[in-house]
């Protein structure tokens, strides 16, 4: 008798454990922020269940337009053990186009980007009075003595005009503001003032547009930042653009060695305006969109499973053409990285000419089940039929975001 109690103890033991294993797995799994459509309930899993728990409008969850409510439930586990308590959002299911169509991006800086510390030979010898003072790659500097700093020609104007007298450098790092206070010093090369800094203003380049909303004329693409290629850090929009490209050439993908659409931009003018450029993708109003495909639902990361899907790029001209995919892996967890989901490209058609991902396919969208799920992100350098991909819910609730931010803040 006493054996088995002993027996029955350890047993328990080990369910409870089990038990708590299972809530500390789904709680760190499971994201804090749901979206689902109006009149519908929150589905998860068989054995996760939500149920509500009241009605609030929590801190730093996002009303999209033409939501409906936002709600609070428990996930519990078997219906019976609590989890996690989470935000459900509901908004009219959305129609949009997806599109999967080349664009080309012209971007200009609010403010320019410190990409290189640089040393000259001056009166006093070497120096380098932007590194002396502080300044470090990566900084964005907004204006020197008070003028606004768009363009490297800026920067060397008000330095000239110091006669070597300090200059007063407002700059932002790691979004905290800092002002600081620099030496110019008289280059013995060519006679003229410097702090030894070189700058980037701009960038262009080539991404896929993920999708177009009728309603509100906004865009979304590339599913990640643009950052510059010095720092890696996002390069902060004063305006820019989109314009129409034309795919001309494929360099294969390989391992090791990630491959690339190679385009032109149309002679044209600009297909529309560029009105940010964050964590989960690029975002702006198009002057008009004519697509090819139909518009679709837009569909939530919890309907998405494992298993076949389709994206729709352009390989060649100017055209999508849908080919086949297999998601292998989503990670529910809220994430800006752009990692949502690791995809495998099967499409042979796809693989033969492109060797799977390759560079300017970012954004893509990814269509599983009649609905707009996701769009494609990131290569795997060393496997190139694999990446990763965004949540479209994502892309969307951003692009709602920037539809409805004050124009003044």
């Amino acid at each position: 008798m006493r054996n088995f109690i002993k027996f029955a103890a350890v047993m328990a033991n080990m369910l409870i454990l089990a038990v708590l294993s299972v809530i500390v797995y789904y709680n760190r799994s499971l994201p804090n922020n749901y979206y689902i459509a109006a009149g519908s309930e929150l589905q998860i899993s068989g054995i996760i269940s939500a149920v509500p728990c009241g009605r609030v409008y929590p801190t730093g969850f996002s009303i999209p337009a033409g939501s409906t409510d936002v709600k609070r439930a428990e996930l519990r586990l078997l219906g019976i053990i609590p989890i996690k308590t989470v935000n459900i959002q509901e908004i009219d299911e959305p129609y949009l186009i997806p599109c999967g169509t080349p664009f080309g991006i012209k971007l200009l800086t609010d403010g320019v980007i410190a990409v290189e510390l640089s040393s000259f030979e001056s009166e006093c010898g070497i120096c380098s009075p932007a590194l002396d003072a502080g300044i470090k790659t990566g900084d964005i500097i907004k204006t020197i003595n008070g003028k606004k700093i768009l363009s490297n020609d800026d920067i060397a104007d008000v330095i000239e005009d110091s006669e070597g007298e300090a200059v007063k450098v407002d700059l932002v790092r790691n979004s905290k503001n800092f002002t600081i206070s620099v030496v110019p010093k008289l280059c013995m090369a060519d006679g003229s003032y410097r702090i030894g800094m070189w700058v980037r203003d701009s960038s262009a380049g080539i991404g896929t547009l993920t999708f177009y909303d009728p309603r509100t004329k906004c865009f979304a693409g590339l599913g990640h930042p643009v950052c510059d290629v010095d720092t890696g850090c996002i390069m902060p929009l004063y305006k820019g653009e989109v314009a129409e490209v034309t795919v001309n050439s494929i360099k294969k993908g390989r391992s090791g060695v990630p491959g690339e659409l190679v385009g032109s931009f149309s002679a044209g003018g600009a297909m529309g305006t560029l009105d940010a450029n964050c964590e989960n993708g690029l975002y702006g109003t198009l002057n008009g969109f004519e697509s090819v495909l139909e518009p679709v639902k837009l569909g939530m990361r919890q309907e998405i499973e494992t298993g076949k899907a389709y994206i729709y790029t352009t390989i060649d001209g100017k055209l999508p053409e849908k080919y086949e995919i297999v998601i292998d892996k989503i990670d529910l967890q809220d994430s800006d990285s752009g990692k949502n989901m690791i995809i495998k490209v099967t499409d042979k058609e796809l693989l033969e000419k492109t060797g799977g991902i390759v560079q300017g396919m970012s954004g893509s969208p990814i269509i599983q089940n009649g609905k707009l799920v996701g769009a494609v992100t990131h290569v795997f350098v060393n496997d190139p039929a694999k990446g990763y991909a965004i949540f479209a819910d994502t892309m969307y609730d951003s692009s709602q975001d920037i539809i409805n931010a004050d124009p003044a803040a």
